[in-house]
C-alpha cells in the first residue's frame, strides 16, 4: 500500500532512515488480535505480515519489542477505561493480555512493554531501552492503526526516532480509520512503507554489535 498525499498536505522532506532499526509490535495481545474479544477483529493478514517482519528482524539481529495493555486496579487509566469499557477485560493474569501465540518464539521476559494508555512510550521504559541499544529508527506495526499505533508513532517522533509504519502489518476494526490514520502518519510523523521495502531495508541495516 502506498499513501498518496495531495495538495492540501504540507510538503514533506525525504528523511534518511537510520542504520540501527528496531521493531515495536503494538498490542498484538489476545485482547486485540483475537476476534472473539470485544476489542478484537479478524486480523489474520496482519498477523502473517508481522511474522514475515519478525522473521527478518531476527535474521538481521534487529531488536523486537511487543506492547500489551495490562491493568492491576481500577485507578489505572480510569478515564480511558470509562470511555472504552471493553478495555476492562485487560486484567493482569487474564488470557487477553498475553501476546498472541503466533509470535511466541519472538517473545521473552525482556521485550514485552506493559502499558496502561495508547502509546507504548507513555509511562514505560521503551524509550530508555531503545536509547540504550543506540536505536535510531523504529519500525512500527500493530493494533489498532487509529489508536495505539498512531499514539506510539507520534510519541516515537517526539523522542526523535525516525519512524516507519508498515501498513500491511497494522490493522483496525474501522477500515476508514485505518486509511485516514496511515495518511495522517505519513503526512506528519512517519514514512509509511510497504512490507517489501521494509524487508529490504532490514537486509541492508542489520544491527551491528
Amino acid at each position: 500500500m502506498t499513501v498518496k498525499l495531495d495538495k492540501h498536505d504540507l510538503m514533506i522532506g525525504q528523511l534518511q532512515l537510520g542504520g540501527r532499526p528496531a521493531v515495536i509490535a503494538v498490542d498484538f495481545s489476545n485482547g486485540f488480535a483475537n476476534k472473539e474479544s470485544p476489542l478484537g477483529g479478524d486480523f489474520e493478514p496482519q498477523l502473517k505480515a508481522n511474522l514475515a517482519l519478525l522473521k527478518a528482524a531476527s535474521r538481521y539481529k534487529a531488536p523486537v519489542f511487543f506492547s500489551t495493555v495490562v491493568y492491576d486496579d481500577e485507578e489505572q487509566a480510569s478515564v480511558f477505561r470509562q470511555h472504552l469499557p471493553a478495555l476492562n477485560i485487560l486484567q493482569r493474569g487474564s488470557h487477553w493480555v498475553n501476546i498472541h501465540s503466533s509470535f511466541s518464539q519472538y517473545v521473552n521476559a525482556h521485550n514485552v512493554i506493559e502499558k496502561h494508555h495508547p502509546s507504548a512510550f507513555f509511562g514505560t521504559s521503551l524509550a530508555s531501552q531503545l536509547l540504550g541499544l543506540n536505536i535510531d529508527t523504529l519500525i512500527i506495526t500493530g493494533l489498532t492503526t487509529s489508536g495505539c499505533v498512531r499514539a506510539t508513532c507520534v510519541d516515537a517522533l517526539q523522542h526523535n526516532f525516525m519512524c516507519i509504519v508498515v501498513p500491511e502489518a497494522c490493522g483496525d476494526r474501522n477500515p476508514d480509520a485505518h486509511d485516514m490514520s496511515l495518511h495522517d502518519m505519513h503526512a506528519k510523523y512517519a514514512q509509511v512503507l510497504p512490507l517489501s521495502e521494509v524487508l529490504k531495508y532490514l537486509n541492508q541495516n542489520s544491527v551491528k554489535e
